[in-house]
């Protein structure tokens, strides 16, 4: 009888903890001292046993217990090599080290689109996995390496439109063969318009540059770069507004070290290895998220933060650079341009069905691999070349 009673009354302590406080106090006899005292140590020890059952053992869930934070350690190790003579094996270890970092910040937008949508989790994703191309943009800008902020950011945007979308289309259809697997295809024709106009404001500054069409040589294109990021980013602000408020329920820096030290052209490493290296977050969750058939999310981290970066972040950096002194602009030659033209082509050809399969995943990454391949034979041309 006495255990049953125990069982219940722990049973209503661990259900109603506030309650059993403010309810059970007034109750109590002032002369039974003895009985007041257990009753308010047992409520303190439900308290505490409470707190660590939810909070402690959340923060044991996600921290410690997943194994793949044994990856971890490879990340200081990167550190501790730092140098001009270990530029290939840092590489290496940065991205072993940011592998269980990119795992856990897909788990907490998982459990964050529970309460938000997909939509709003999605885009959370896109902007904490944005953050390492941010740190480098302003890093090098301060630093005047201007092509090296065009080049990573254009990479960026190239490896989430191309290889992260491909993959996870790819893993989401070899897994639910043969299901087809669907997507919001209102969401993907937003973000694919709002691509589609990135590259407009990137396209006008290089073919007024190579027509040699400027009213005054070397000033207007960088005057209609300014004036072009300050009309994108209030359409990434308006975007943002249409996404959550209006229509909330309608969607649910490189150095020569390491190209010497690893045989490749700047530019190969400036576009390819670094965006995959920073983009290790959004291809981690975005792949998790196709397995698990959630292609919504899917398209909210790649396709989203492929808009972030084309409608925010370079826009960004062009009017931090005017703030810093520094001629930012939106031309990013010729050929940059062009492979980013076709690659938004391409990829809002496969969103505009709404549909998924391995198919389109396999030609999404072949493509990235054309891309690869064109930018390990390209030389990025000097400015004197440019000029003259």
């Amino acid at each position: 009888m006495m255990g049953s009673l125990d069982e219940k009354v722990d049973h209503e302590l661990d259900d109603e903890v506030p309650l059993s406080l403010s309810k059970a106090m007034p109750k109590v006899q002032p002369l039974n001292f003895e009985a007041s005292t257990g009753q308010r140590e047992v409520s303190s020890s439900r308290i505490f046993k409470k707190l660590k059952n939810s909070h402690f053992k959340s923060v044991y869930f996600v921290l410690v217990k997943a194994k793949i934070n044994t990856l971890v350690p490879f990340g200081f190790l990167a550190m501790m090599l730092h140098g001009k003579h270990f530029q290939g094996w840092v590489f290496f270890f940065s991205l072993l080290g940011i592998i269980p970092l990119a795992e856990r910040l897909g788990y907490a937008t998982e459990q964050l689109a529970f309460f938000t949508g997909p939509t709003v989790g999605g885009l959370l994703n896109a902007t904490f996995g944005n953050a390492t191309e941010m740190i480098i943009a302003m890093y090098a800008l301060k630093h005047g390496m201007i092509r090296v902020v065009q080049q990573s950011l254009l990479g960026s945007i190239l490896s989430n439109m191309l290889l992260v979308l491909g993959c996870s289309f790819f893993t989401g259809g070899v897994i639910h063969h043969p299901k087809i697997q669907h997507f919001d295809k209102a969401a993907a024709q937003v973000n694919s318009g709002l691509l589609l106009m990135a590259v407009m404001g990137i396209m006008f500054p290089a073919v007024l540059h190579f027509t040699r069409t400027e009213v005054h040589y070397g000033k207007s294109e960088l005057s209609l770069s300014r004036f072009s990021s300050c009309v994108m980013l209030v359409a990434y602000a308006s975007y943002l507004f249409f996404q959550l408020r209006s229509q909330h329920n309608l969607y649910s820096p490189v150095d020569t070290g390491a190209s010497d030290a690893l045989n490749m052209p700047v530019a190969f490493i400036s576009v390819i290895l670094l965006p995959i290296v920073g983009n290790a977050a959004e291809h981690a969750s975005a792949i998790m998220f196709a397995v698990k058939d959630k292609l919504d999310i899917t398209l909210g981290v790649a396709i989203g933060s492929s808009t972030q970066i084309s409608m925010f972040v370079i826009p960004f950096c062009v009017v931090v650079g005017w703030i810093m002194g520094q001629p930012m602009d939106l031309n990013f030659q010729l050929f940059e341009t062009a492979t980013l033209f076709i690659a938004v082509l391409v990829v809002a050809f496969m969103l505009q069905e709404g549909t998924s399969n391995y198919f389109k995943g396999l030609m999404l990454v072949q493509c990235y691999v054309i891309v690869a391949a064109s930018f390990f034979v390209h030389v990025d041309p000097s400015s004197d070349a440019d000029v003259d």
